[in-house]
Order: C-alpha cells, then sequence, then structure tokens
C-alpha cells in the first residue's frame, strides 16, 4: 500500500465502523450474554450434562475436534462424540476458560482461548488437557448459539506429537 491509500483506508474504517458494520464492543449486553454462555459450560461438563453442553450450539453446528474424526455435522454428530469422550473418562471432570477473548459484529460474534480440563479416566487417574478454541456465535432469536468450534492441540512437530499441557 502506498502513503497516498492511507486516506482512503482511513475513511472506509471510520465509515464501516460508524455505519456499525464493524464495532468493537466490549463490555456490551451481547459480549456479557456471551460470557454468560462460557459460565454455564464448566457447571455442564463437571455434571456430565449432555442437553446443557448441547444447549450452547445451533442444531447446524460445525465442530473441528482435537480428536478424530476431523470434523462433526449437527449437533447429533457433536452429542455423540461428547457421549464417547464422557464414556472414556468416566470419573470426575473440570474444565476451566482462560484467557477468553471476544468479539461481537451486529448477529454474529467469534471467542477464542484456553480450556483447561482435568478428567478422570477409566483407570480412575487423572489426566490434564490444555485445549486452544476458537468459536463463532450467531445470534438467532435473540439467543447467542455456537455455530462452529475448533478445539486443537499444538504438535510437536519433531515427534508429530500433542502437547496436552501447553503453555504460553
Amino acid at each position: 500500500m502506498n502513503i497516498r491509500s492511507l486516506p482512503i483506508v482511513a475513511v472506509l474504517v471510520c465509515a464501516l465502523t460508524g455505519a456499525g458494520l464493524y464495532s468493537r464492543t466490549s463490555g456490551s449486553a451481547d459480549e456479557q450474554a456471551i460470557r454468560a454462555l462460557y459460565g454455564r459450560f464448566p457447571a455442564a461438563i463437571a455434571a456430565k450434562d449432555l442437553d446443557a453442553v448441547m444447549s450452547l450450539y445451533t442444531a447446524d453446528v460445525v465442530a473441528f475436534d482435537a480428536f478424530p474424526p476431523r470434523q462433526y455435522t449437527g449437533a447429533a454428530a457433536y452429542r455423540r462424540d461428547y457421549e464417547a469422550f464422557f464414556a472414556e473418562f468416566p470419573g470426575p471432570a473440570k474444565s476451566e476458560i482462560a484467557d477468553l477473548h471476544i468479539e461481537v459484529a451486529g448477529s454474529v460474534a467469534f471467542a477464542y482461548g484456553i480450556d483447561r480440563w482435568t478428567v478422570t479416566g477409566k483407570d480412575g487417574q487423572p489426566v490434564a488437557m490444555v485445549f486452544r478454541f476458537t468459536d463463532v456465535f450467531r445470534k438467532t432469536h435473540g439467543k447467542w448459539l455456537i455455530a462452529h468450534e475448533h478445539l486443537s492441540f499444538p504438535v510437536d512437530a519433531a515427534t508429530g506429537k500433542a502437547d496436552f499441557s501447553s503453555s504460553p
């Protein structure tokens, strides 16, 4: 971009922001509603309440989970993924969301952060996992729901293994 383009870019950004097509809404009612949704998630995980977990998602959610298969399309498929995960880790489960960032623009929003899980395997031993997540929300009939979710672990390129306890 050359220096003469900067005034044009500045005018476009101001026009888009002023027109409400994009705005940072930190602390807005919409952001608080999404934060409340994340506030319900750890309790749903601890209770292993699949109905409460799935109430956070749209019926047509597309999820890229950290574990195979690569993609789940629809709430029924993603519910089966949670069911299988809870069956694999039948003991206590804990989720703690940190570094949560939320941006809202009209009837869509995105959020990203870190989700630290401690689950208990069939052998009774706790297993700690640190997920990275990105969620895309859609507001429908006044309610924010996750329409797309992407969970991942960093991968050590040398070993090809996931880093389940990643830190910055």
